[in-house]
């Protein structure tokens, strides 16, 4: 039986980040050979969005850019920081991760990408500003086609808006990332929001339907660890801990979605995935306390699991 269709367009998604060209339509075919052959409801919608991706990958590689940046991934995923210029990405970053950024009130403070890790349920996330698009990017106005690459990716974005200011610019940036065919989950910050009139968030969301809105603001730790929760979801991944037998230390480990214990002995180190047994597990997926399981055993965000070898 396939697993629910929701889970199965998120591992999609992330099996093409960081290919294009050839190796995207490669994998995007292999997908194919995977799926259920199903002609109606929601995998027969995925097959249609695979087919139409391998169209839409063999017109982008026929289209030659001169200029492309690079951002060496880092952590368990990555996260794009986007929005019109001047709207408080810098600052935000800085806030979240403790880098040191050149931040001023006034467009185009930051000139390139810039990446920088955090920890998020104890596992480190890496965030990248992007600097501000600008109507035209996928023209490439402001150098925006690779910009725009680096959006393509990653393993979702943050839209930034700030609160005091019109939502024009904001519906422009998300336009242009739509037009380059970037499709990868979204949430929305709502920056500056300690600035911002009681009506600021209901009035971005009315603009934006269907998409998470956040307020935020760098001087309130109670909006970043809010933030920080909603960029854990946005990653899509399963953080859970590992533990030796007679020991009280837990690691935490992030999985994707249906990782099972043999996937987390992997992790741990490749030849403890033919060696595993089994585990004890503590936590959501377990019936009780210590349950010992067997290596097909599904884990859940939070358990604590000893592998057994």
């Amino acid at each position: 039986m396939p697993m629910p269709h929701q889970v199965q367009m998120r591992l999609i998604k992330r099996r093409l980040v960081g290919k294009d060209g050839s190796a995207r339509i490669k994998e995007l075919r292999q997908v194919l050979t995977e799926l259920p052959d199903y002609k109606n409801g929601p995998y027969a919608d995925i097959r249609k969005w695979v087919l139409a991706e391998i169209d839409q990958t063999r017109g982008r590689s026929k289209v030659v850019h001169r200029d492309s940046i690079a951002v060496r991934r880092e952590g368990v995923s990555q996260i794009a920081l986007v929005g019109p210029p001047n709207v408080g990405k810098s600052s935000l970053l800085q806030a979240l991760s403790r880098i040191q950024i050149k931040t001023g009130d006034y467009a185009f403070t930051t000139l390139r990408p810039v990446p920088a890790l955090t920890l998020i349920k104890g596992v480190p996330v890496q965030l990248v500003e992007i600097p501000g698009l600008l109507g035209g990017a996928t023209a490439d106005r402001g150098g925006g086609r690779a910009l725009l690459g680096v959006l393509r990716g990653a393993d979702g974005i943050v839209y930034c808006h700030d609160a005091n200011a019109s939502v024009g610019p904001l519906l422009q940036v998300r336009r242009e990332v739509a037009d380059a065919g970037i499709d990868v989950p979204s949430i929305l910050a709502v920056t500056k929001a300690d600035e911002a009139d009681p009506g600021a968030l209901e009035r971005v969301r009315s603009v934006v339907p269907g998409v998470d809105v956040f307020a935020v603001s760098v001087l309130d730790d109670g909006t970043l660890e809010a933030f920080r929760e909603a960029v854990w979801r946005l990653t899509g991944l399963v953080r859970v801990f590992t533990r030796k037998p007679g020991s009280e230390a837990r690691d935490p480990m992030a999985l994707d979605p249906g990782a099972t214990v043999a996937d987390v002995a992997a992790e741990l180190h490749n030849d403890l995935r033919t060696e595993c047994r089994g585990a004890r597990i503590w936590g959501p997926s377990a019936k009780f306390d210590g349950q010992l399981v067997g290596r097909d055993h599904v884990v859940e965000e939070d358990d604590v699991i000893e592998v057994i070898v």
